[in-house]
């Protein structure tokens, strides 16, 4: 059992800001899978919204394990990676958190690119071991 970290104010920053986050899953067959994607942080707990069926909605139901890596866009040196646990997956206010991400990330009320028939879902992830680097 890992002990759980605590993302620190300048880390929750980066976080919060507009920058773009790398999600690595585990397939199957144990080989590594990364998507880039948007972030977001609520109570010490990263969120990262996807569709229900996708690979890494997919691989983290059979296993949690994760890393979240991201970068400041304004200092490439300034990052930080996050290893730890998808702790629940859930579709409760999905719909309203990837509007939200939208606003953020593209300054637009509404998510455009979402399909009909798809179910939004947040993955919560906690994190086990913060490795930050800034230069």
């Amino acid at each position: 059992m890992t002990k759980d970290e605590i993302i620190s104010d300048e880390v929750a920053k980066l976080f919060l800001e507009k920058n773009l986050a790398f999600l690595a899953t585990l397939m199957k067959d144990g080989s590594p899978q990364i998507t880039p994607t948007w972030v977001d942080l609520e109570n010490n707990t990263v969120l990262i919204n996807t569709a229900e069926g996708r690979v890494k909605q997919r691989n983290v139901t059979r296993d949690p394990r994760v890393a979240v890596s991201i970068v400041d866009q304004h200092n490439v040196y300034n990052m930080v990676t996050v290893r730890g646990r998808v702790i629940e997956q859930t579709t409760k206010g999905a719909d309203e958190h990837i509007d939200k991400l939208a606003k953020k990330y593209l300054g637009v009320d509404k998510y455009p690119f979402r399909s009909t028939n798809e179910k939004r879902v947040i993955l919560k992830i906690k994190p086990e071991k913060i490795f930050r680097l800034k230069a």
